[in-house]
């Protein structure tokens, strides 16, 4: 349990709902700090006084199934309130003796809330809201104990209470968007059942963190492999915030980044920031040792070991050091403690790791209790540059993943030049900030074209652009037809080697946002 310095906790057991980190991230805009814990925690974790409420998150599983994730019954007759999300409620309901059952079919979407009773949990909320619904089994019969406080056409039992304590169901999930009024909801349950102040802030994380960093550090040096990326850059000023010329930063120019991004990195961290940078360039070791590798999972697996190694040896080189930084965020923590889940290893993560089992330094991770939007308005708040806060995800082994097949020089130039191209015309037409992800991949395919007077024979290009949440489901971005014309002719007439673009229109799922 790692409830955070005396900050008023919501506490969330995970019952493996795909949807369990954004009801920490939703509490968490409300400015009250939240915690996600395996749905087994054990009850004298439970009873810390900072925590003001529990939620039960929703779940893939049957009450009645034999492999149910259960919770004692105990956790009902604790003076902490309670709120059940789907399997949350059903679950509330099977403990108190009440009867869940199958439901004659799956109910998936919108659906009209009806307010049967005056609750404290549904204040300020209107008569036939729209809510989202995604569950198999539906609560069929209550206790004495339990009423029913709002209902849907095919949920009667939409929004249950306990008669006498704080213990509250819901068969919709609040969390996300398409529940038209469910902040309102979680914050009625967040100030008016559990009486938080909202005391969590980024201006309270930084203040905390700088004290925390102080107190870790001392007098000892950290290290720090710093990309431009978001996490990186938060986690590099941040530290150097704390701790100022006991930091070290490195980076790596792998010769697979985007355009001139080394000295875009140097300017930042060293000339505006004054950062300690040592930028060394590896440009031709990584591409000797990718040649005529074609396989994704050994691209990255080349590079991640390539990328450990060359920072070793720097390190070494610069002396002793006694920690590693890194930007491990939130969900890292989430996903490594899970003890039930959803989620299947679709492909090795796209950022570089593996640094600490193989240098055997202390780890410092300040970024460790956010999750990614808390990330960015952190390094608003430290004054990191837009274009690098803003900017979007770019995975660790870089452009290797957007070359499917052999990796050569001549496609990362062709690609560096192309993907610069339609990026600046993204953020000329104010585009770039209303898409989660946006870049191009060179394909190992090469077509006839047909340029002035001669025919060609040159690679094709795909732009892609998504728009999402988290990056675990995305949808296309619609571009406008006159905006991808422009960026198309921009790309075919001034980048030498592509004669042909195309827009990928896949959504994830079943795709993926990167190629590989």
């Amino acid at each position: 349990m790692n409830v955070r310095k005396g900050h008023q906790t919501i506490l969330i057991l995970d019952f493996g709902s795909q949807y369990t980190q954004l009801i920490a991230r939703r509490i968490r805009e409300l400015g009250v700090y939240s915690e996600i814990q395996p749905y087994n925690t054990e009850i004298p974790h439970i009873k810390n006084n900072n925590i003001r409420g529990i939620v039960l998150s929703g779940g893939p599983s049957s009450v009645y199934s034999k492999k149910g994730p259960l919770i004692s019954k105990k956790i009902l007759d604790l003076d902490t309130p309670v709120l059940g999300i789907c399997y949350g409620l059903q679950l509330i309901i099977d403990l108190s003796g009440g009867k869940v059952s199958p439901a004659p079919e799956r109910e998936y979407g919108e659906a009209k809330l009806s307010i049967l009773e005056d609750s404290a949990l549904l204040k300020d909320m209107s008569d036939n809201s729209t809510v989202w619904m995604s569950h198999g089994d539906k609560v069929t019969q209550l206790t004495s104990d339990y009423k029913t406080i709002a209902r849907t056409d095919n949920s009667p039992n939409a929004v249950v209470q306990h008669i006498s304590k704080p213990i509250f169901g819901l068969q919709f999930h609040p969390e996300v968007k398409h529940t038209i009024e469910g902040e309102t909801l979680l914050k009625n349950f967040c100030f008016n059942i559990c009486s938080c102040s909202g005391d969590w802030s980024t201006g309270s994380f930084i203040k905390e963190s700088l004290e925390d960093i102080q107190k870790q550090v001392g007098s000892k040096n950290v290290i720090c492999g710093l990309s431009g990326g978001v996490d990186s850059s938060v986690v590099a000023v941040l530290l150097d915030k704390a701790i100022g010329k006991q930091l070290q930063c490195i980076f790596v120019n792998t010769g697979l980044l985007r355009l001139n991004e080394a000295q875009k990195v140097e300017k930042v961290f060293s000339k505006h920031f004054h950062i300690n940078l040592l930028s060394v360039d590896k440009s031709d070791l990584f591409l000797s040792k990718l040649a005529g590798i074609e396989n994704p999972e050994e691209k990255r697996k080349t590079i991640g070991r390539l990328f450990i190694d060359v920072f070793e040896q720097e390190a070494k080189n610069l002396g002793d050091f006694d920690f590693l930084a890194q930007g491990t965020l939130y969900p890292d923590v989430i996903e490594s403690t899970s003890v039930r889940g959803p989620s299947a290893t679709i492909k090795s993560h796209h950022n570089v790791g593996g640094l600490p089992e193989k240098m055997h330094f202390k780890l410092i991770e300040p970024l460790r209790e956010l999750f990614k939007d808390e990330v960015r308005k952190t390094g608003r708040d430290l004054r990191i540059p837009e274009e690098i806060i803003g900017r979007h995800p770019f995975p660790g082994p870089g452009l290797a993943v957007r070359i499917p097949g052999t990796i050569t020089e001549e496609k990362i130039n062709i690609l560096q030049l192309a993907d610069d191209i339609y990026i600046t015309e993204l953020k000329k037409n104010n585009l770039y900030n209303k898409i989660w992800q946006a870049f191009a991949v060179l394909l190992p395919v090469q077509s006839v074209g047909v340029m002035g007077d001669e025919r060609t024979y040159e690679f094709t290009l795909v732009l892609r652009a998504v728009t999402s949440t988290d990056g675990m489901t995305a949808n296309w971005f619609h571009m406008p037809y006159d905006i991808l014309s422009h960026i198309s002719n921009r790309i075919i007439n001034e980048v030498a080697g592509i004669n042909r673009v195309v827009y990928d229109i896949s959504s994830k799922p079943p795709a993926t946002i990167e190629w590989e």
